[in-house]
């Protein structure tokens, strides 16, 4: 008789949570992340977002600025790879765009995500934020 041990998907789902914080403006991000079950919140990255260049039709501008998004919310979503949760955060609709882009995007299907809005903070007081919001 084998005796095995069983584990249930909610055991397996709780040993592989990977929670993310974002703070987030058109500019700057800065991800913090809890990767294992009850370890610790910690700095992850920061990503800088590309200045729109001026150009000379307007066309042109609005897809070089909605090309600039794109590639600032992929280098962003590289840090989100096989987690959870994510909470955005930021001061204007920046998250809410990435939001948008994460529900568009295939491989987030299943991410749980919340936002919220709020000023710039060091880093260290995003950790203890999102330290809140995370548990």
């Amino acid at each position: 008789m084998v005796i095995g041990h069983i584990i249930t998907t909610k055991q397996i789902n709780m040993a592989n949570k990977k929670q993310i914080g974002v703070w987030m403006d058109t500019q700057q991000a800065t991800i913090v992340g809890r990767l294992e079950e009850g370890g610790n919140i910690e700095m992850l990255g920061v990503v800088n977002g590309e200045a729109n260049s001026s150009n000379s039709s307007e066309k042109t501008g609005n897809n070089q600025e909605k090309t600039l998004q794109v590639k600032y919310f992929k280098e962003i979503a590289t840090y989100l790879q096989n987690a959870t949760l994510v909470h955005v955060t930021g001061t204007g609709q920046a998250q809410e765009q990435f939001i948008h882009y994460l529900e568009d995007t295939p491989q987030f299907k299943n991410l749980a995500t919340a936002e919220c809005t709020s000023n710039k903070m060091s880093d260290e007081r995003l950790i203890e934020f999102m330290a809140d919001k995370l548990n």
